[in-house]
């Protein structure tokens, strides 16, 4: 039975998994919308990927999460390794371009940037609190204009004359673009001028100080908008490089990092008919009062986090459980 491995990127907006085998290849895939709930969110990428690879002589040996519910869906599949989104898309990124060195990524409510050099991250950046340059923004303005946020692309490649749109927040463009509306700006020449605005606000925010350099590999759920492809390529005077699977990048350097991890475990795809339940309790060990996080599976617990010293620490019912490589925040 051939061995393959499993990744998943759980995120504030999407949900995305992968399989891949020995050689690196994609043997499952799956993105759906997280929706709030990121439990339900994945054990439906995992069933969907089962019935994907059901009746192949392979069994998946480690697990790997990123994402923002990284720690939790961890918890939930028994992860060999936890990361942050950094090293999960750099890793992901350099199986497809050993030569990259800059990578755009602009996700539903997340941007980032990481600069590579060698094969080895040596910067990085990600936005704070502006969504201005992020895949959520484009969606809300495609719905002020009565559009799918996957005509925007097209679309804005048929402008002659892109609409200059405030970039500087998420308010100022959208007051401007309803202004431009207003005054009859035609509706192509609004979504490429959304297009260039999204790109400002990463360039200027997110890329802020930092000196890109060919090639570059735009990633994320945006990358699959040509207008943005395209509003990025005339800003950095560079051919942007978008992979067909540019929108899995995060899980599948997890699945690569489980697979590098050196531990390995019978997946069990059971787990998608499994109850799972997150509570609360405030800790009155010691001043800090710290709200601890349990998450039980089948009544039973699982894992715990959120305390900040001992006295907050919580056992688990699983005293087997293979520990999972550490949830590091800075790249490692």
């Amino acid at each position: 039975m051939a061995k393959c491995y499993l990744g998943v990127d759980s995120g504030s907006i999407s949900t995305k998994g992968v399989i891949i085998d020995q050689n690196n290849k994609i043997l499952a895939e799956k993105y759906l919308w997280t929706e709030g709930n990121p439990v339900d969110a994945v054990k439906e990428v995992i069933g969907d990927l089962q019935a994907q690879i059901e009746g192949q002589d392979i069994q998946v040996k480690a697990v790997g999460t990123t994402g923002s519910a990284r720690r939790l869906i961890g918890a939930l599949l028994n992860a060999q390794v936890v990361k942050n989104e950094i090293t999960a898309h750099a890793v992901g990124t350099l199986s497809v371009y050993p030569d990259v060195r800059t990578i755009f990524e602009i996700g539903g409510q997340d941007s980032k940037i990481i600069l590579v050099e060698d094969g080895i991250v040596v910067d990085y950046a990600m936005n704070t609190l502006c969504a201005a340059g992020t895949g959520s923004f484009l969606s809300s303005q495609a719905k002020r204009l009565g559009l799918e946020v996957e005509e925007f692309g097209e679309m804005a490649l048929r402008s002659q004359n892109p609409t200059k749109i405030a970039a500087r927040c998420t308010v100022f463009a959208e007051s401007d673009m309803v202004h431009k509306a207003q005054i009859g700006h035609k509706k192509e020449d609004i979504v490429a001028g959304l297009c260039k605005a999204v790109v400002a606000n990463y360039l200027n925010n997110v890329g802020k100080g930092k000196h890109t350099k060919a090639p570059i590999v735009f990633q994320g759920g945006v990358s699959k908008n040509v207008g943005v492809i395209k509003a990025f390529e005339e800003a950095t005077g560079e051919t942007i490089h978008v992979d067909r699977h540019a929108h899995l990048m995060g899980a599948l350097g997890a699945a690569l990092l489980a697979k590098s991890s050196g531990q390995e475990q019978d997946f069990d795809f059971s787990m998608t008919e499994m109850h799972f339940d997150t509570r609360g309790v405030e800790c009155q060990g010691c001043p800090n009062n710290c709200e601890v996080i349990c998450i039980y599976r089948n009544e039973a617990l699982i894992d715990a986090w959120g305390n900040k010293c001992d006295k907050g620490a919580v056992g688990t019912n699983e005293p087997n459980k293979p520990p999972a490589v550490k949830d590091d925040e800075m790249v490692s």
